[in-house]
């Protein structure tokens, strides 16, 4: 089975090792995230810090610090995007898009504070503005030079959890009745099995008449 573009809410997104391990297994992805995910500008760079005494650091630290990704868009230029026509009218909300690199790197000792994440991948970093007011966030690994279009909606385009049940129903059902058709196929390709063979009345096999 091949995947185009692997999509995941901000309950998987949030995670380094989820984002890192479809990384290794070479697959494109797109990821809600929390307002409060760290990243670095694209630009950052590592270097080594002067210390004033002691021994000299053994690991680069970057020369910029980590942010909340929604203080890193806070400053970009927005604009509206509108995808298609919905039941109640156009769907359309603000998006705004830059490079980045996300804050999940090796865990080290930044400056005074211990435990901070050294910058990892680079990525999108791409926010929305809904009409309602929701804000959301994303991260993808699609390449620098691939138009944002490649990240819309998917094939079902639902808005509430009733209209996603009745799809994942539907798809359920389906595959139900794909995998039915498949196994009577096989089966009425099957040769019939032997018939067994009961032992004749004469067979030295038959038991012996009881007797009189």
């Amino acid at each position: 089975m091949r995947f185009g573009c692997v999509l995941a809410d901000a309950g998987y997104g949030i995670s380094a090792a989820f984002r890192q391990g479809l990384d290794a297994r070479k697959l494109a992805w797109a990821v809600g995230i929390p307002r409060i995910q760290k990243v670095y500008k694209a630009d950052v760079a590592l270097v080594w810090p002067k210390v004033p005494r002691g021994r000299p650091r053994k690991i680069a630290v970057p020369d910029q610090e980590a942010v909340p990704a929604d203080m890193l868009l806070a400053a970009e230029q927005w604009r509206t995007v509108t995808w298609r026509e919905g039941t109640k009218g156009a769907l359309a909300a603000e998006f705004t898009a830059r490079r980045v690199r996300v804050a999940d790197g090796p865990e080290a000792r930044i400056g005074t504070r211990a435990g901070q994440h050294l910058p990892g991948a680079e990525a999108w970093l791409i926010g929305e503005h809904r009409v309602s007011g929701e804000r959301k966030y994303y991260l993808s690994n699609l390449p620098a030079d691939m138009p944002l279009e490649e990240l819309g909606l998917d094939h079902f385009e639902g808005r509430a959890w009733h209209g996603l049940h009745h799809h994942a129903l539907m798809v359920m059902v389906a595959c139900v009745f794909l995998q039915y058709l498949r196994l009577t196929a096989a089966r009425k390709k099957r040769p019939p099995a032997p018939q067994a063979r009961h032992p004749s009345r004469h067979s030295p096999l038959s038991a012996p008449p009881p007797p009189i």
